[in-house]
């Protein structure tokens, strides 16, 4: 249903549009078959791509994380590093694979709804958000006020999706969790203060897992339901730095499956952590 959505860098507020996780047609990840690592070439999904976040951790369980920018200006340049490294933290039972760009992978856990792990692999970047009017960023940025929610119900036609009770009524948001306004609905928490979409599952698969993003922490070493969290000024300065233009994409991996990936996805290498 429709949300609004206004422009970063403009107080004003833009059209109304249908807030959903995915900007890309996509064929189901989850119907892809297993892949040959040996023969894997990088997928088109992303090979534009100009600037990526990479989140490395220590394992499939690993709760903590290292997050790292890098930038490149043509296809077959090498990533280089910007800016240096900063602590996250990853869902509360860690990582596993979710749905975005990058192939189907049997080797490891398979993110579910209600799991407490993030996902891991590649993913494109949604909208920002937020509880101020606007914020510094080259991305879509939608300001978020008591009335909307993302909807983490498997059996909820609005599944994986932002959207305002003023639109879809009340009874639509039955049983959700995920009030983005968690200021008003959860004792002045900050977690949304600022934020933005990890395009997880975007076809909306029942049970794939819903309501992923990257947003604050409230304090170091606290955990996720299966989302990035980070201090506010790293949030800042990301949320600076991304530029639709460049295609950006959100890439989590543990740290033995960036090594066994990074020569056939064309990923950087990771700064030690």
């Amino acid at each position: 249903m429709p949300n609004r959505i206004a422009s970063s860098r403009h107080p004003t507020r833009g059209v109304l549009a249908l807030v959903a996780f995915g900007l890309l047609p996509l064929l189901l990840a989850a119907c892809q078959p297993a892949i040959d690592d040996s023969e894997e070439t990088l997928p088109t999904a992303w090979h534009e791509a100009r600037q990526m976040v990479l989140v490395t951790s220590d394992g499939w369980d690993a709760t903590a994380g290292t997050m790292q920018r890098y930038e490149r200006d043509a296809e077959d340049a090498q990533w280089r590093e910007v800016g240096a490294s900063t602590p996250v933290m990853l869902g509360r039972n860690g990582t596993a694979w979710g749905l975005g760009l990058h192939p189907a992978q049997a080797d490891g856990p398979q993110k579910q709804e209600g799991d407490g792990r993030a996902p891991a692999g590649v993913f494109s970047i949604g909208i920002a958000f937020g509880y101020g009017e606007m914020a510094e960023t080259g991305l879509a940025y939608a300001p978020m006020d008591i009335d909307d929610w993302c909807i983490d119900v498997n059996e909820s036609p609005l599944y994986n999706r932002i959207v305002s009770t003023r639109d879809v009524g009340e009874a639509a948001i039955e049983g959700s969790t995920e009030p983005m306004r968690r200021d008003l609905h959860a004792d002045g928490d900050v977690r949304y203060k600022l934020g933005f979409v990890i395009d997880h599952n975007p076809q909306a698969i029942p049970g794939g897992g819903s309501c992923i993003f990257a947003h604050l922490w409230r304090q170091p070493g606290e955990t996720t339901a299966g989302c990035t969290a980070m201090e506010e000024p790293a949030m800042l300065e990301l949320l600076a730095w991304l530029d639709p233009g460049r295609k950006p994409v959100f890439v989590v991996l543990p740290d033995d499956q960036q090594q066994r990936l990074a020569a056939s996805w064309n990923l950087p290498h990771p700064a030690a952590h």
